[in-house]
This record gives structure tokens, sequence and C-alpha cells, in this order.
């Protein structure tokens, strides 16, 4: 099984290849909630532009691979559009896709998790700009020439990926397989202020937080960790697992580090608590 990430020396050899992957900085800030209802964001093209792997471009995963006519942030476009806004930035079809972010991993872990769903080779870079910088791998900085864009091509889906609000809310309680959330606790727990219309978790489900999963350099943790922290939660893999969050950003990380341990039956549940929690007749649980 190859790996969903690659190591900082891996793309190194890479790009200097016949065939270098385009790369991708996903660099994207959503900053914790001070009080409820705290919904702040920040572009991360201005920390691309300080540093970025050469030959890489930023973009936006908010504007560029969302569906901006959804009534939540991030939701997911269709197919389709991933592939024209590919093809708009200079990716082909069939081209390998190197993503990473500066801001934590979850915003590339997010991308990757789009574009694997459309069937693009795309792995995301261990640890980030911050390790590749750690290594004293080369950066450059200021604006780059566009992109020549690529020919159009046809995308579909390859896989089920995402499940929905409804499909959620008739769950049955006898279901076995695992929903996960992949918030920090205090999030989970509702002891912390939330972005959203009310604190809490969807009834039922368990968390493994997102970033606990990766070491303070930003790298993933080692194989056994990821699968004792899954395992505790009595997620195995034997079961599809099921994942949510705030807006469907810090549980694609979760489903990175699954796909890192060989669990591939996921699907993320793209509304998450943005949307669960506006829906006064949808339950949530704290404590």
């Amino acid at each position: 099984m190859t790996s969903p990430f690659i190591i900082a020396s891996e793309l190194a050899v890479a790009l200097g290849g016949a065939e270098p992957p385009a790369v991708l900085d996903a660099s994207f800030v959503l900053y914790p909630a001070k009080f409820d209802g705290d919904y702040r964001t920040e572009s991360g093209r201005g920390r691309w532009l300080a540093a970025h792997i050469p030959g890489s471009q930023h973009v936006d995963v908010a504007t560029q691979f969302s569906d901006l006519s959804a009534p939540v942030h991030y939701a997911h476009p269709d197919p389709q559009a991933i592939a024209d806004e590919l093809a708009r930035i200079g990716i082909g079809a069939g081209d390998a896709v190197v993503v990473y972010d500066q801001t934590g991993g979850l915003f590339a872990a997010r991308l990757w998790y789009l574009l694997t769903w459309i069937g693009v080779d795309a792995r995301v870079l261990d640890g980030g700009l911050a390790v590749w910088q750690a290594l004293d791998r080369p950066v450059e900085s200021g604006e780059v020439d566009a992109p020549t864009a690529a020919a159009p091509w046809a995308a579909r889906a390859v896989r089920e990926a995402w499940i929905s609000k409804d499909e959620l809310a008739s769950r049955s309680q006898t279901d076995s397989r695992p929903l996960v959330c992949g918030l920090p606790s205090g999030s989970f727990t509702g002891s912390d202020p939330s972005r959203y219309s009310r604190r809490g978790r969807i009834p039922g489900s368990v968390n493994v937080s997102a970033r606990e999963l990766f070491a303070a350099d930003g790298t993933v943790k080692a194989d056994g960790f990821l699968r004792d922290a899954y395992a505790e939660q009595g997620v195995t893999g034997d079961d599809e697992v099921l994942l949510y969050c705030g807006g469907g950003i810090s549980v694609a990380a979760n489903a990175l580090t699954l796909a890192e341990l060989g669990v591939t039956a996921v699907r993320i549940y793209d509304g998450s608590l943005e949307e669960w929690s506006a829906d006064a007749s949808l339950p949530l649980e704290v404590g």
C-alpha cells in the first residue's frame, strides 16, 4: 500500500525528476472560537508569498475547491468542478499532485481528500513547509507567473466519500459503524466555545481529535499510535467509518490518518456541526 504521505526527501527527488508533481500550498487559517458564534478566517496566501516550496502555487480551499452556492462553508463541489479548477491552474489528467500547508495540515488533508475522491494521484507532504525548511530544503518567496492552463479533462467520483445530514439523522441506534468526531475534546464535550449555533456533539459519536494524531513538528505520529488512538474508541476498520467535525476540515485529517492505516471505507459529513447545530430539531449532547 502506498502511503498517503510523502516525506521531504522523497519530494525533493521527485521534483528533480523527469515528471515532477504539481505542488499546491493549501494554507488557510481558521481561528479558534473565543466565544459562541465567533467565526474568523484568514487567507494563507500571505504565508505562501513569504516562503514556499519552489514551483508551488497557493490555492484557497474555501473558494477554489468549495461549492460557494451551498449554505455552509467548504461544501464539496462536484467532481467536474474540481477537475475544471485543477485544469485552470495547470494540472492535467493523470498529473501527480503533492499538497501541503503552513497552518497545521488540516487544509492540506481536506484538499487531499477532494482530489483523491476524483482519482487524482495526490499525497500530503508530511510535516508541511516547516519540516521542508528544517531539512534545509530550498524555498522561494514572492509572486510567480500564472500557470499555463491544462487541457480540460473529464472527472468522476471513484468512491463514496460523503454522508448527508438526513442519513445521519435517520441512523439506527444499532448501527455498528463508528461515528467519529475529529474536533478537540473541549469542542466534543461542549466545554469550549463553538463557532456554530449550539455546542455539543452528535449523539452516539466518539472522539478522536485530528490534531492529536500529529506531532509538534506537524509530522504524522507512528502507525502504532494511530491504530491505538482509533481502537480505543472502537474504530478498528472492520466497518465503514463515518466522520464529522465543525465543517468537514479537521476530520479530513482523520480520513488521511485512517488511509495511512489502510482504512479507506470512510465518509465525511460535509455540513458537520455547522449544519447540524443550525437545525433545532436535531439533538446535541454535552458533557
